[in-house]
């Protein structure tokens, strides 16, 4: 129990302290200390003046010689002074309690996460565990306002220095009951309750005590001994010598620290005995130790070895002291000496400038520009270095006033950002770089092996040099997208830019650096922005430059293409020759025919043509299909797409030649099954009332909430249930929504209440069992070919084949479009047969050479037929109408020369082709057979239409040869150098066809 003491006693006790610290001082401490004269000063105070009161101190009421003082200053008061009446202002600093401190042997542990209380020293800590809270306040308010204080161990295997208050503080929290007490420290604190404001709470440290034993968990409770000094004597010299070296020490500190200075002067007013006990715990207690060397001081109870401990830990803030002078003197010298050289730099400037020489801005421009080009300056051409000396000496003349001197500071911006030389270190590594090209796309070997003798060449020559790739093919195939990663396997860095409508050849080339707002082109900012110069640059759409009042753009780029001039390309703003030839372009096209012949001259052309079937499914099933899953958050056991409605799918949604229309058809599949997912969830959810849908002719029962209809053998029956817990209004508000739809319905699908009533109570209760089992797991979601079109809708392509058995004066042939491959009807039919009206009439809209073609095959066909059936005058005597189905497509090509000469044939003789029979190619006046392109596009949409026979020109044999097996495959195709080949084939003579 504390008691104020009174004012004699005070005065008695305190002439026992300034005694001994005199005697220190004759034995040789010096009489100036600031602690020995904050302890002089107290000599002759007035403990009744007014003034003082905020002074006020406690002291323990023990008789065991260890009881501690605390210091109070004007914290103490404001702490202590709360919630006391107004006329007890003179002892506002007195708590009075009814127990003495050893008398409590149960107390509250308090976890201390950063320092131990020391007794004598006040402590704020915050307790966020309400319990704990309420369990001090209770303990207040019965005038026990007692808690142990103890220090919190770090966690095992943590370093101490790494942790976070924050984090430490979280761990308070989470720990309770045996958990916390193995993790506090076993001697700690007996702290004063003083003050409860919200969750901070004010300890103020009385004496040592040790935990026994636990007696309750949450809060923990736990019983306590009362730690004793251990005997020693006052008069030993090694003890006071120790206590004199600790007061030499503080006082040595006290010169630089000015905290410590408070410290002292506070302690120093405290009344009480002076005692080596108190010295050793009031050193250790205000200097900034680690607190485990604190915990070592509050556990130890030897006296002269709790003054060793302290001693250590004073030194140490001694030589900390000293290092912090260090530092603050070397700071004020460092900004005294900024502050004289910024003094001498202004006036240095005032001189400038009035002699007109001004060169602040200037100057730092120039060290700037030279910083940057110092690391590539050995790697940087010679010319370019000139140009940069001759500019940085043309920026020092000019005033920064001028126009000029703007235009020559970009100038120097852009010619020293540019990577002279620096080159990124290649991959040559062919392995690796088929393994990258592989998983990024399925399919374009001719890219894919293209890019490998690329990396093979460079690996020979130990070094690579730039190339001109351009990818051709329909949209979608991946062309923009295999750029990024032949630059991943080439270990290049990847830009991009698009050409696409662009008519102005500063885009390519820059402006004049006279011009307002001139900017170097696409290529100098590319360079910039990658860093280094033989990065991979895709040039997209390169089909589709533009012409416009700013010059041919793609004459522009005849100079960035040629691998004999990319090595000086000149860009009109930086005026310098830089070397491209180290740069690997690929360029992306839709169709080769748009770019002008010197352009597509300079480049390589690879042909995509497209995915087949087989190739789509596994570009679905491997690409598409797993990142649109991921994307969409779905996982894989909650959905399978089956492969035949990925096969549907593509044939009849899917039909160009690229995957990206495929891509946004798989994505509408799985926000569909998401939707459908969560909503399945949400109406799983116990809380929401289920009604049952029982059709008579299905095997499951779905729930409707919404209607609340259950159908029961064809009929209606409207029967509400409510789930457990639910309560009469909700019950009663189904049923009403029941009989408002009830309404709704014709007469013959309501039945009458007797109907209604005669529903088993068996039946009821199996559809509670099936309600309950649906709400407790979410059902797979299956794809296939008989709900596909509740995804995708309807399908969007019908069969091009539009006759099984073609009728007579009807052949299939083959087209080539931008969006791939198709079949293509020719369909002949006699419109009126009159001596000498031979004629013939064409529709479709056909484009100029598709009707010169037809012109030709009437010739032709005129000339085989008298050559076949002399007497045979249907030509000259029959008017006929040739038409191209799909009228509203446009037509045209000279490709489908044959199969229309095979449709005019096929009409005079009255005699349909072979079934499943596919033929293209151009003809002569003289029934030669001229090659054509697009075989593999031609040959995919074959086998789309099931064609099981194909007729190509001979000289096609080569790009036949060289299509993939898979797509070959089934397929009997036969090439003819003449008219007359394809007559015996199609008519059922081929003895003399070449396969």
């Amino acid at each position: 129990m504390l008691k104020a003491l009174s004012s004699s006693c005070l005065q008695g006790r305190f002439r026992n302290v300034t005694s001994t610290l005199h005697c220190s001082i004759r034995h040789g401490t010096e009489s100036n200390s600031p602690l020995l004269r904050a302890f002089d000063s107290l000599r002759g105070l007035n403990w009744r003046n007014p003034n003082m009161c905020g002074r006020a101190f406690f002291c323990s009421d023990s008789t065991d010689g260890s009881e501690p003082t605390v210091e109070a200053g004007a914290e103490a008061k404001r702490v202590e002074g709360e919630g006391e009446d107004a006329d007890s202002k003179s002892s506002s600093a007195i708590v009075p309690t009814g127990s003495r401190p050893e008398d409590f042997l149960t107390v509250l542990a308090l976890p201390l996460p950063h320092r131990p209380l020391f007794p004598g020293f006040y402590m704020p800590i915050y307790v966020k565990d309400p319990k704990l809270l309420a369990a001090l306040v209770e303990s207040r308010k019965r005038q026990a306002p007692y808690a142990g204080a103890f220090l919190l161990k770090d966690e095992p295997g943590t370093d101490p220095s790494v942790v976070s208050g924050s984090d430490t503080e979280k761990n308070i929290y989470e720990l309770k009951g045996k958990e916390l007490l193995n993790r506090l420290h076993q001697v700690g604190t007996l702290a004063q309750i003083s003050s409860i404001h919200g969750e901070q709470v004010v300890l103020i440290g009385r004496r040592r005590l040790q935990i026994t034993e636990m007696v309750s968990e949450d809060p923990l409770t736990v019983k306590i001994d009362h730690l004793k000094d251990k005997p020693y004597n006052t008069d030993d010299d090694v003890i006071r010598a120790t206590s004199f070296e600790v007061i030499s020490t503080l006082r040595d500190v006290l010169k630089t620290n000015s905290l410590w200075k408070e410290h002292v002067q506070s302690y120093s007013q405290h009344v009480g005995d002076f005692n080596y006990q108190k010295l050793a715990d009031f050193g250790a207690a205000i200097c900034g130790a680690n607190k485990l060397h604190s915990q070592q001081v509050l556990e130890e109870l030897d006296v002269h070895k709790r003054l060793k401990l302290t001693l250590e830990l004073v030194k140490k803030e001694m030589e900390i002291s000293k290092i912090q002078e260090s530092i603050a003197k070397a700071i004020e010298e460092k900004i005294s000496g900024e502050q004289r050289r910024y003094l001498l730099n202004e006036q240095l400037k005032a001189i400038k400038k009035e002699l007109g020489l001004e060169t602040d801005d200037k100057t730092a421009l120039t060290l700037k520009f030279r910083e940057r080009l110092e690391p590539n300056k050995e790697k940087c051409p010679p010319h370019v270095l000139q140009v940069i000396e001759e500019e940085l000496t043309k920026l020092q003349l000019l005033e920064a006033s001028s126009s000029e001197f703007n235009v020559t500071r970009n100038y120097l911006d852009w010619l020293t950002a540019l990577p002279w030389g620096n080159y990124s270190d290649e991959n040559f590594d062919v392995l690796r770089a088929q393994k990258i090209l592989d998983e990024d796309h399925y399919g374009l070997t001719d890219v894919k092996e293209r890019i490998l003798e690329f990396i093979a060449v460079g690996k020979l020559r130990g070094s690579s040099q730039g190339k001109i790739i351009c990818l051709s093919g329909p949209p979608g195939v991946g062309k923009t997208s295999i750029g990024r990663s032949i630059a991943r396997a080439l270990n290049r860095k990847f830009y991009r830019f698009s050409v696409g409508g662009l008519s102005d050849v500063a885009e390519i080339k820059g402006h004049r650096r006279t011009y307002i707002g001139a900017m170097p082109g696409k290529m100098v900012q590319c360079l910039k922005n990658v860093g280094t110069a033989n990065p991979l640059v895709l040039i997209d759409e390169i089909d589709k430059l533009g012409r416009g009042h700013a010059g041919d753009p793609a004459s522009a780029m005849l100079e960035l293409l040629d691998p004999e001039q990319n090595a000086n390309f000149l860009d009109h703003y930086l005026d310098v020759p830089i070397d491209l030839s180290k740069v690997l372009f690929v360029c992306t096209a839709n169709v080769v025919e748009t770019i002008p012949n010197p352009l597509l001259d300079r480049m390589e052309i690879i042909a995509i043509a497209g995915y087949i079937t087989d190739e789509k499914m596994h570009i679905a099933r491997d690409y598409l299909e797993k990142t649109t899953r991921e994307a969409c958050g779905i996982k894989p056991e909650q959905v399978e797409v089956t492969d035949a409605s990925l096969l549907a799918l593509i044939e009849n949604y899917c039909r160009e030649a690229g995957v990206r229309n495929l891509q946004k058809q798989i994505e509408k599949i799985y926000r569909k099954i998401a939707l459908q997912l969560v909503r399945q969830g949400a109406s799983n959810e116990p809380s929401v009332a289920g009604i049952q849908v029982v059709g008579s002719d299905e095997t499951t029962a779905e729930s409707h909430s919404e209607s609340g209809a259950t159908e029961v053998g064809g009929a209606t029956q409207f029967v509400a249930e409510s789930v457990e817990g639910s309560n009469n209004e909700m019950a009663s508000e189904i049923i009403e929504e029941a009989e408002r739809v009830q309404t709704d319905l014709p007469a013959d699908q309501i039945q009458c209440p007797a109907d209604q009533a005669s529903v088993s109570k068996d039946t009821v209760e199996t559809k509670k069992i099936q309600e309950t089992e649906a709400t407790k797991t979410v059902e797979k979601v299956l794809v296939d070919t008989s709900n596909l079109s509740d995804f995708v809708g309807k399908p969007v392509f019908h069969a091009e084949r539009i006759y099984d058995q073609a009728p007579v004066g009807v052949v299939m042939g083959l087209a080539w479009t931008a969006m791939g491959g198709s079949t293509l009807y020719i369909e002949t039919s006699q419109i009126e047969e009159r001596e000498g009206k031979g004629a013939l009439h064409l529709t479709g809209q056909l484009g100029d050479v598709m009707k010169e073609s037809a012109q030709i095959a009437h010739t032709v066909a005129r000339a085989i037929l008298h050559e076949k059936e002399p007497n045979n005058h249907f030509f000259a005597n029959s008017k006929l109408h040739l038409h191209v189905p799909a009228g509203a497509t446009p037509k045209d090509g000279p490709s489908a020369g044959c199969t229309m000469i095979t449709s005019l044939m096929s009409l005079a003789m009255k005699k349909p082709v072979k079934k499943d029979l596919a033929m293209t190619g151009e003809v002569t006046l003289t029934g030669r057979i001229l090659p054509i392109g697009g075989v593999k596009e031609k040959t995919i949409a074959a086998r789309r239409s099931d064609v099981k026979t194909i007729i190509f020109p001979s000289a096609n044999r080569r790009d036949f040869d060289e299509l993939a097996n898979n797509v070959k495959e089934g397929l009997e195709v036969h090439f003819v150098d003449d008219y007359n080949q394809i007559h015996d084939l199609a008519f059922g003579d081929d003895q003399h066809t070449e396969k």
